[in-house]
């Protein structure tokens, strides 16, 4: 009896060896065979599920947007009930950032992704709406605690908003080495701090 293959399974697999690669090799240095034998699969075989580094690509980050939201519910689950705004921000934010393996490579794709994205215009477009979600996502947060007078009414939200997506650009010096995680922790809750502190 022929074995019965699990296509998303396979895919996903593929998504992970795809992270691999750009890991080890970057972006620009990874083949469609590459990542072929990094997933175990004949280069044949991988074309049947993607038929281009950019396909490849879109499936990859948008697998990894799925796990980034699995790490977030997962982080937010641990939380008091009701869990206080400033801590759901704190879990959404450190979830973006590259402060532990998994969340490593989901942000490494997300470079590719990104710099990949300049130069193609179809994927500009669902690059940019993928940000413009996690963009929403940030506002409604800080518009619900000002609402509940968790944060100063004089504060404009979105600016607020965007100061607090500003703290992701911490990326690349984490990636480089430029500073030390802990570091990111401590100016990420100083922020927060400041913001929630407007309110008392």
């Amino acid at each position: 009896m022929p074995k019965l293959v699990d296509h998303q399974e396979r895919r996903e697999a593929i998504a992970h060896a795809l992270w691999r690669v750009v890991d080890r090799d970057g972006w620009t240095r990874a083949t469609l065979r590459d990542v072929a034998r990094e997933a175990g699969v004949s280069l044949g075989q991988l074309q049947h599920y993607f038929a281009s580094r950019a396909a490849m690509l879109t499936f990859a980050m948008e697998f990894a947007a799925e796990q980034t939201s699995d790490r977030v519910a997962r982080g937010l689950a641990d939380l008091d009930r009701p869990p206080h705004p400033r801590d759901v921000l704190r879990v959404v934010l450190t979830e973006m950032l590259p402060l532990h393996p998994d969340a490593r490579a989901s942000s490494r794709m997300s470079a590719a992704y990104v710099l990949e994205a300049l130069h193609d215009p179809a994927l500009r477009r669902q690059a940019a709406l993928g940000l413009r979600e996690g963009r929403a996502l940030v506002g409604r947060l800080v518009r619900e605690a000002a609402a509940q007078g968790q944060i100063s009414p004089d504060r404009d939200p979105d600016v607020e908003t965007d100061l607090l997506l500003a703290l992701t650009g911490f990326t690349p010096l984490l990636e480089l080495g430029v500073i030390e995680p802990r570091a990111v922790l401590a100016a990420i809750d100083q922020h927060l701090d400041r913001l929630f502190a407007a309110s008392s």
